[in-house]
Protein backbone atom coordinates (compact mmCIF):
# COMPACT_ATOMS: atom_id res chain seq x y z
CA UNK A 1 0.00 0.00 0.00
CA UNK A 2 1.02 3.44 -0.88
CA UNK A 3 0.02 6.86 -1.27
CA UNK A 4 1.23 8.64 -4.40
CA UNK A 5 0.37 12.20 -5.56
CA UNK A 6 -1.08 12.82 -8.83
CA UNK A 7 0.29 16.95 -10.06
CA UNK A 8 -0.52 19.35 -12.45
CA UNK A 9 1.69 22.49 -11.97
CA UNK A 10 0.40 25.98 -13.25
CA UNK A 11 2.52 29.04 -14.16
CA UNK A 12 0.35 30.35 -11.30
CA UNK A 13 -1.77 27.26 -9.58
CA UNK A 14 -1.08 23.76 -8.53
CA UNK A 15 -3.89 20.97 -8.95
CA UNK A 16 -3.05 17.89 -6.69
CA UNK A 17 -5.02 14.81 -6.14
CA UNK A 18 -3.58 12.16 -3.07
CA UNK A 19 -4.83 8.76 -3.76
CA UNK A 20 -3.94 5.38 -1.89
CA UNK A 21 -2.80 2.63 -4.42
CA UNK A 22 -3.17 0.18 -5.53
CA UNK A 23 -6.59 0.57 -4.10
CA UNK A 24 -7.24 3.67 -5.98
CA UNK A 25 -8.83 5.56 -3.49
CA UNK A 26 -9.17 9.32 -3.73
CA UNK A 27 -7.68 10.79 0.14
CA UNK A 28 -7.56 14.18 -0.85
CA UNK A 29 -8.00 16.79 -3.90
CA UNK A 30 -7.07 20.01 -4.35
CA UNK A 31 -5.98 23.04 -5.92
CA UNK A 32 -3.86 26.17 -5.09
CA UNK A 33 -4.55 29.58 -7.16
CA UNK A 34 -3.03 32.70 -7.78
CA UNK A 35 0.08 31.89 -6.43
CA UNK A 36 2.78 34.95 -6.39
CA UNK A 37 0.57 36.90 -5.13
CA UNK A 38 -0.43 38.00 -1.52
CA UNK A 39 -3.82 36.30 -1.90
CA UNK A 40 -2.99 32.95 -2.96
CA UNK A 41 -6.72 30.41 -2.71
CA UNK A 42 -6.49 26.89 -1.25
CA UNK A 43 -8.84 24.46 -1.50
CA UNK A 44 -8.80 20.68 -0.26
CA UNK A 45 -11.67 18.55 -0.04
CA UNK A 46 -10.81 15.22 1.54
CA UNK A 47 -13.01 12.21 3.25
CA UNK A 48 -14.90 12.36 6.12
CA UNK A 49 -13.28 9.90 7.82
CA UNK A 50 -10.19 12.28 8.92
CA UNK A 51 -10.34 14.53 12.06
CA UNK A 52 -8.65 18.16 11.75
CA UNK A 53 -6.88 18.76 14.76
CA UNK A 54 -4.66 21.48 14.39
CA UNK A 55 -7.30 23.66 12.10
CA UNK A 56 -8.93 26.35 14.45
CA UNK A 57 -9.96 30.07 14.25
CA UNK A 58 -10.36 32.02 10.98
CA UNK A 59 -6.83 32.98 10.66
CA UNK A 60 -5.63 29.11 9.58
CA UNK A 61 -8.64 28.57 7.20
CA UNK A 62 -12.02 27.53 7.62
CA UNK A 63 -13.29 23.62 7.25
CA UNK A 64 -17.35 22.83 5.88
CA UNK A 65 -19.38 19.97 5.37
CA UNK A 66 -19.48 18.60 1.65
CA UNK A 67 -22.86 17.24 0.25
CA UNK A 68 -21.47 13.92 0.47
CA UNK A 69 -20.48 14.20 3.70
CA UNK A 70 -16.35 15.14 3.29
CA UNK A 71 -14.95 18.23 4.27
CA UNK A 72 -13.52 21.73 2.58
CA UNK A 73 -10.83 23.18 3.73
CA UNK A 74 -10.18 26.88 2.33
CA UNK A 75 -7.58 29.45 2.75
CA UNK A 76 -6.52 32.22 1.66
CA UNK A 77 -2.74 33.29 2.06
CA UNK A 78 0.29 35.11 0.50
CA UNK A 79 2.16 32.30 -1.32
CA UNK A 80 5.21 33.66 -3.40
CA UNK A 81 5.82 30.72 -5.77
CA UNK A 82 5.73 27.13 -6.20
CA UNK A 83 8.14 26.19 -3.78
CA UNK A 84 6.14 27.61 -0.88
CA UNK A 85 2.51 26.48 -2.18
CA UNK A 86 3.65 22.71 -1.88
CA UNK A 87 5.30 23.41 1.54
CA UNK A 88 2.47 24.94 2.64
CA UNK A 89 0.27 21.94 0.78
CA UNK A 90 2.51 18.97 2.82
CA UNK A 91 1.58 21.10 6.32
CA UNK A 92 -1.72 20.94 5.33
CA UNK A 93 -1.98 17.45 4.81
CA UNK A 94 -0.85 16.66 8.33
CA UNK A 95 -2.63 19.58 9.91
CA UNK A 96 -5.66 17.56 8.60
CA UNK A 97 -4.84 14.57 9.13
CA UNK A 98 -4.67 13.06 5.81
CA UNK A 99 -1.06 11.74 6.13
CA UNK A 100 0.88 11.83 9.95
CA UNK A 101 4.44 11.65 7.98
CA UNK A 102 5.60 12.98 4.72
CA UNK A 103 7.06 9.96 4.22
CA UNK A 104 4.08 8.21 3.35
CA UNK A 105 4.17 9.76 -0.23
CA UNK A 106 5.95 7.17 -2.06
CA UNK A 107 5.92 8.70 -5.65
CA UNK A 108 4.51 11.93 -7.07
CA UNK A 109 3.45 11.76 -10.73
CA UNK A 110 2.94 15.23 -12.85
CA UNK A 111 1.33 16.35 -15.94
CA UNK A 112 3.89 17.67 -18.31
CA UNK A 113 2.23 18.63 -21.72
CA UNK A 114 4.54 18.11 -24.56
CA UNK A 115 6.69 15.32 -24.63
CA UNK A 116 7.58 15.63 -28.20
CA UNK A 117 9.37 12.94 -30.08
CA UNK A 118 11.58 11.84 -27.05
CA UNK A 119 8.64 10.65 -24.95
CA UNK A 120 6.32 7.94 -25.89
CA UNK A 121 5.06 6.72 -22.29
CA UNK A 122 5.51 8.00 -18.92
CA UNK A 123 9.74 7.88 -17.16
CA UNK A 124 10.77 8.59 -14.06
CA UNK A 125 12.38 11.66 -13.80
CA UNK A 126 16.11 12.31 -13.99
CA UNK A 127 18.65 14.96 -14.69
CA UNK A 128 18.15 14.44 -18.38
CA UNK A 129 14.35 14.26 -18.53
CA UNK A 130 14.10 17.21 -16.47
CA UNK A 131 16.66 18.69 -19.11
CA UNK A 132 14.42 17.43 -22.18
CA UNK A 133 11.52 19.04 -20.35
CA UNK A 134 12.74 22.15 -20.42
CA UNK A 135 14.15 22.28 -23.96
CA UNK A 136 10.31 21.21 -25.11
CA UNK A 137 9.27 24.57 -23.35
CA UNK A 138 8.84 25.49 -27.20
CA UNK A 139 6.48 23.57 -27.84
CA UNK A 140 4.37 24.06 -24.40
CA UNK A 141 5.57 27.94 -23.56
CA UNK A 142 2.95 28.33 -20.81
CA UNK A 143 3.14 24.96 -19.57
CA UNK A 144 5.92 23.09 -20.20
CA UNK A 145 8.29 25.29 -17.76
CA UNK A 146 5.66 25.48 -15.28
CA UNK A 147 5.34 21.31 -15.59
CA UNK A 148 9.19 21.33 -14.54
CA UNK A 149 8.97 23.87 -12.00
CA UNK A 150 6.77 21.83 -9.98
CA UNK A 151 8.61 18.39 -10.10
CA UNK A 152 11.85 20.46 -9.03
CA UNK A 153 9.59 21.80 -6.02
CA UNK A 154 8.32 18.29 -5.24
CA UNK A 155 11.82 16.44 -5.38
CA UNK A 156 13.07 19.33 -3.19
CA UNK A 157 10.84 18.66 -0.78
CA UNK A 158 10.17 15.17 -0.99
CA UNK A 159 13.46 13.73 -2.40
CA UNK A 160 12.55 10.42 -1.33
CA UNK A 161 8.99 9.86 -3.83
CA UNK A 162 9.59 8.66 -6.89
CA UNK A 163 9.44 11.07 -9.44
CA UNK A 164 7.36 10.27 -12.51
CA UNK A 165 6.51 12.71 -15.66
CA UNK A 166 3.37 12.03 -17.28
CA UNK A 167 2.74 13.77 -21.26
CA UNK A 168 -0.04 14.53 -22.74
CA UNK A 169 1.45 13.85 -25.95
CA UNK A 170 2.66 10.29 -25.33
CA UNK A 171 -0.54 8.65 -26.10
CA UNK A 172 -0.69 10.33 -29.95
CA UNK A 173 2.88 8.65 -30.86
CA UNK A 174 1.40 6.15 -32.30
CA UNK A 175 -0.27 8.27 -35.13
CA UNK A 176 1.22 7.40 -38.66
CA UNK A 177 3.39 9.75 -40.53
CA UNK A 178 0.60 10.27 -42.70
CA UNK A 179 -1.59 11.82 -40.20
CA UNK A 180 0.83 13.47 -37.83
CA UNK A 181 3.11 15.15 -40.84
CA UNK A 182 2.09 18.59 -42.32
CA UNK A 183 2.56 18.79 -45.75
CA UNK A 184 5.58 21.46 -46.03
CA UNK A 185 8.71 20.89 -46.65
CA UNK A 186 10.14 17.84 -44.90
CA UNK A 187 13.29 19.05 -43.73
CA UNK A 188 11.45 21.52 -40.88
CA UNK A 189 10.42 17.97 -39.69
CA UNK A 190 13.54 17.03 -39.52
CA UNK A 191 14.99 20.03 -38.55
CA UNK A 192 12.51 20.76 -35.60
CA UNK A 193 10.38 18.67 -34.97
CA UNK A 194 7.72 20.15 -36.72
CA UNK A 195 4.67 18.07 -36.60
CA UNK A 196 1.40 17.21 -35.17
CA UNK A 197 1.74 15.99 -31.46
CA UNK A 198 -2.06 16.38 -30.01
CA UNK A 199 -2.88 16.77 -26.69
CA UNK A 200 -5.47 15.88 -24.11
CA UNK A 201 -3.84 12.33 -24.53
CA UNK A 202 -4.20 11.31 -20.93
CA UNK A 203 -7.60 11.79 -20.94
CA UNK A 204 -8.10 10.10 -24.19
CA UNK A 205 -6.52 6.78 -23.13
CA UNK A 206 -8.16 6.28 -19.97
CA UNK A 207 -11.71 7.05 -21.35
CA UNK A 208 -10.36 4.23 -24.38
CA UNK A 209 -9.62 1.61 -21.81
CA UNK A 210 -12.51 2.54 -19.35
CA UNK A 211 -15.09 2.19 -22.72
CA UNK A 212 -13.37 -1.19 -23.80
CA UNK A 213 -13.31 -2.83 -20.52
CA UNK A 214 -17.12 -1.19 -20.10
CA UNK A 215 -17.80 -2.89 -23.76
CA UNK A 216 -16.09 -6.07 -23.21
CA UNK A 217 -13.47 -5.64 -26.06
CA UNK A 218 -10.09 -6.39 -26.10
CA UNK A 219 -8.13 -3.13 -26.11
CA UNK A 220 -5.96 -4.08 -28.77
CA UNK A 221 -9.13 -4.95 -31.16
CA UNK A 222 -11.19 -1.34 -29.77
CA UNK A 223 -11.87 1.38 -32.22
CA UNK A 224 -13.34 4.26 -31.33
CA UNK A 225 -13.62 7.92 -31.60
CA UNK A 226 -13.06 10.12 -27.59
CA UNK A 227 -14.33 13.27 -27.71
CA UNK A 228 -12.41 15.58 -24.88
CA UNK A 229 -15.19 18.89 -25.35
CA UNK A 230 -14.04 21.21 -22.60
CA UNK A 231 -12.22 24.97 -22.59
CA UNK A 232 -10.28 23.05 -24.21
CA UNK A 233 -11.28 20.29 -26.77
CA UNK A 234 -9.94 17.98 -28.42
CA UNK A 235 -10.95 14.42 -30.65
CA UNK A 236 -8.81 11.72 -31.04
CA UNK A 237 -9.49 8.60 -33.39
CA UNK A 238 -8.73 5.31 -31.73
CA UNK A 239 -7.24 2.33 -34.19
CA UNK A 240 -6.80 -1.29 -31.90
CA UNK A 241 -6.57 1.04 -28.76
CA UNK A 242 -3.96 3.49 -29.49
CA UNK A 243 -4.35 6.84 -31.25
CA UNK A 244 -4.59 6.45 -34.87
CA UNK A 245 -5.18 10.59 -35.71
CA UNK A 246 -6.41 13.65 -33.60
CA UNK A 247 -7.57 17.26 -34.09
CA UNK A 248 -5.15 19.20 -31.82
CA UNK A 249 -1.54 20.01 -33.74
CA UNK A 250 2.17 21.24 -33.15
CA UNK A 251 0.11 23.41 -30.42
CA UNK A 252 -3.23 22.57 -28.66
CA UNK A 253 -4.33 25.37 -30.87
CA UNK A 254 -5.37 23.76 -33.48
CA UNK A 255 -8.39 21.79 -34.68
CA UNK A 256 -12.17 22.50 -32.78
CA UNK A 257 -13.75 25.73 -32.07
CA UNK A 258 -12.51 26.00 -28.58
CA UNK A 259 -13.87 28.74 -25.26
CA UNK A 260 -11.27 31.35 -26.53
CA UNK A 261 -9.12 29.22 -28.90
CA UNK A 262 -9.74 29.32 -33.05
CA UNK A 263 -9.23 26.04 -33.93
CA UNK A 264 -8.29 26.04 -37.47
CA UNK A 265 -7.63 29.03 -39.43
CA UNK A 266 -5.61 29.62 -42.87
CA UNK A 267 -2.47 30.71 -42.02
CA UNK A 268 -2.92 33.39 -45.08
CA UNK A 269 -5.84 34.70 -43.25
CA UNK A 270 -3.30 35.22 -40.34
CA UNK A 271 -1.26 37.34 -41.95
CA UNK A 272 -3.47 39.06 -44.04
CA UNK A 273 -5.13 40.51 -40.78
CA UNK A 274 -1.91 41.24 -39.02
CA UNK A 275 -0.92 43.27 -41.79
CA UNK A 276 -3.67 44.97 -41.44
CA UNK A 277 -3.90 45.14 -37.38
CA UNK A 278 0.17 46.28 -37.22
CA UNK A 279 0.21 42.93 -35.09
CA UNK A 280 3.15 41.30 -34.13
CA UNK A 281 3.23 37.49 -33.72
CA UNK A 282 3.06 37.55 -29.97
CA UNK A 283 -0.19 39.69 -30.49
CA UNK A 284 -1.78 37.84 -33.09
CA UNK A 285 -1.20 34.94 -31.45
CA UNK A 286 -2.77 35.75 -28.17
CA UNK A 287 -5.80 36.71 -29.81
CA UNK A 288 -6.18 33.13 -31.55
CA UNK A 289 -5.25 31.52 -28.03
CA UNK A 290 -7.40 34.01 -25.41
CA UNK A 291 -9.62 35.98 -27.85
CA UNK A 292 -11.37 33.81 -30.36
CA UNK A 293 -13.48 30.67 -30.41
CA UNK A 294 -16.81 31.26 -28.72
CA UNK A 295 -15.56 33.77 -26.81
CA UNK A 296 -14.66 36.01 -30.38
CA UNK A 297 -17.80 34.76 -32.35
CA UNK A 298 -20.19 35.18 -29.52
CA UNK A 299 -18.35 38.88 -28.34
CA UNK A 300 -19.99 37.95 -24.77
CA UNK A 301 -18.99 34.62 -22.91
CA UNK A 302 -16.48 31.57 -23.39
CA UNK A 303 -18.72 29.42 -21.68
CA UNK A 304 -21.34 27.60 -23.36
CA UNK A 305 -24.00 27.49 -20.54
CA UNK A 306 -23.88 31.53 -21.18
CA UNK A 307 -24.43 31.14 -24.63
CA UNK A 308 -27.16 28.60 -24.18
CA UNK A 309 -28.96 30.77 -21.80
CA UNK A 310 -29.39 33.65 -24.42
CA UNK A 311 -28.94 31.95 -28.12
CA UNK A 312 -32.46 32.46 -29.08
CA UNK A 313 -32.33 35.92 -28.37
CA UNK A 314 -28.69 36.53 -29.16
CA UNK A 315 -27.83 35.55 -33.12
CA UNK A 316 -23.89 36.15 -32.27
CA UNK A 317 -24.31 33.79 -29.11
CA UNK A 318 -26.21 30.91 -31.34
CA UNK A 319 -23.80 31.27 -34.37
CA UNK A 320 -20.96 30.52 -32.01
CA UNK A 321 -22.79 27.54 -30.61
CA UNK A 322 -23.56 26.41 -34.14
CA UNK A 323 -20.36 26.50 -35.25
CA UNK A 324 -18.80 24.54 -31.74
CA UNK A 325 -20.86 21.57 -33.63
CA UNK A 326 -20.51 21.44 -36.88
CA UNK A 327 -16.57 21.75 -36.55
CA UNK A 328 -16.87 18.70 -33.88
CA UNK A 329 -19.24 17.24 -36.15
CA UNK A 330 -16.85 17.85 -39.08
CA UNK A 331 -14.05 15.91 -36.92
CA UNK A 332 -16.33 12.86 -36.18
CA UNK A 333 -17.26 12.28 -39.62
CA UNK A 334 -13.58 12.45 -40.64
CA UNK A 335 -12.60 9.66 -38.35
CA UNK A 336 -15.35 7.74 -38.75
CA UNK A 337 -14.01 7.30 -42.49
CA UNK A 338 -10.82 7.27 -41.57
CA UNK A 339 -11.21 4.16 -39.03
CA UNK A 340 -13.88 2.61 -41.26
CA UNK A 341 -14.89 0.36 -38.10
CA UNK A 342 -16.11 2.11 -34.68
CA UNK A 343 -17.29 0.45 -31.82
CA UNK A 344 -17.92 3.46 -29.75
CA UNK A 345 -18.18 7.07 -29.51
CA UNK A 346 -16.71 8.26 -26.14
CA UNK A 347 -17.90 11.98 -24.43
CA UNK A 348 -15.72 13.16 -21.54
CA UNK A 349 -14.67 16.67 -20.02
CA UNK A 350 -16.48 19.46 -18.87
CA UNK A 351 -19.29 19.98 -21.77
CA UNK A 352 -18.79 16.54 -22.78
CA UNK A 353 -19.87 15.04 -19.31
CA UNK A 354 -22.28 17.39 -18.17
CA UNK A 355 -23.61 19.15 -21.18
CA UNK A 356 -26.56 16.99 -22.98
CA UNK A 357 -27.29 19.61 -25.84
CA UNK A 358 -23.78 18.97 -26.88
CA UNK A 359 -23.82 15.36 -26.88
CA UNK A 360 -27.02 15.05 -28.94
CA UNK A 361 -26.21 17.53 -31.41
CA UNK A 362 -23.14 15.68 -32.31
CA UNK A 363 -25.02 11.68 -32.24
CA UNK A 364 -28.16 12.69 -33.89
CA UNK A 365 -25.52 13.83 -36.42
CA UNK A 366 -24.04 10.73 -36.67
CA UNK A 367 -27.24 9.31 -37.63
CA UNK A 368 -25.57 8.09 -40.97
CA UNK A 369 -23.25 5.61 -39.21
CA UNK A 370 -26.10 3.64 -37.72
CA UNK A 371 -26.10 6.07 -34.37
CA UNK A 372 -29.19 6.00 -32.42
CA UNK A 373 -29.42 8.43 -29.57
CA UNK A 374 -31.24 7.41 -26.83
CA UNK A 375 -32.59 10.27 -25.23
CA UNK A 376 -33.93 9.74 -22.09
CA UNK A 377 -30.72 8.19 -21.53
CA UNK A 378 -29.06 11.07 -22.53
CA UNK A 379 -30.54 12.87 -20.27
CA UNK A 380 -27.51 12.51 -17.76
CA UNK A 381 -24.70 14.95 -16.10
CA UNK A 382 -21.29 13.44 -14.87
CA UNK A 383 -21.46 9.95 -14.60
CA UNK A 384 -20.79 6.77 -16.90
CA UNK A 385 -23.61 6.39 -19.05
CA UNK A 386 -24.83 4.16 -22.22
CA UNK A 387 -26.50 7.12 -24.47
CA UNK A 388 -27.52 5.05 -27.75
CA UNK A 389 -29.97 2.36 -28.21
CA UNK A 390 -29.51 -1.27 -27.84
CA UNK A 391 -30.14 -1.27 -31.56
CA UNK A 392 -27.34 1.47 -32.64
CA UNK A 393 -24.36 0.47 -34.72
CA UNK A 394 -22.08 2.13 -32.66
CA UNK A 395 -22.21 2.51 -28.91
CA UNK A 396 -22.37 6.22 -27.44
CA UNK A 397 -20.52 6.37 -23.83
CA UNK A 398 -20.76 8.96 -21.15
CA UNK A 399 -17.03 8.30 -19.35
CA UNK A 400 -15.89 10.89 -16.97
CA UNK A 401 -12.04 11.31 -17.48
CA UNK A 402 -9.75 11.03 -14.68
CA UNK A 403 -6.49 12.19 -15.36
CA UNK A 404 -5.52 12.27 -11.96
CA UNK A 405 -6.02 7.82 -11.87
CA UNK A 406 -3.71 7.68 -15.07
CA UNK A 407 -0.89 9.62 -13.47
CA UNK A 408 -1.27 7.49 -10.35
CA UNK A 409 -1.12 4.63 -12.18
CA UNK A 410 1.90 5.06 -14.25
CA UNK A 411 3.71 5.74 -10.98
CA UNK A 412 2.91 2.40 -9.69
CA UNK A 413 3.76 0.49 -12.85
CA UNK A 414 7.23 2.59 -12.69
CA UNK A 415 8.25 1.34 -9.33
Amino acid sequence: MSKVMAVNAGSSSLKFQLLEMPEEKVLMQGIIERIGSDNAEMSIKYGSDIEPKRLIGAEEGHITLTKNGGKKFEHELAIKDHDQAIDVLLQKLTDLGIVKDFNEITGVGHRVVAGGEWFNHSVVVDDEVLSKIDRLADYAPLHNPANAMGIRAFQKLLPDALSVAVFDTSFHQTMPEKNYLYSIPYEYYARYGARKYGAHGTSHRYVTERAAEKMGIPLDQFNAISFHLGAGASITAVKNGKSYDTSMGFTPLAGLTMATRSGDVDPSLIYYIQEREGLSNEEMLEILNKKSGLLGISTISNDMRDLEEVQETNTHAKLALDMFYDRVIRYAGQYFAELGRVDAVIFTAGIGENDAVTRAKVLEALAFAGVKLDAEANNVRGKEAVLTTADSSVTGLLIPTNEELMIARDVEALR
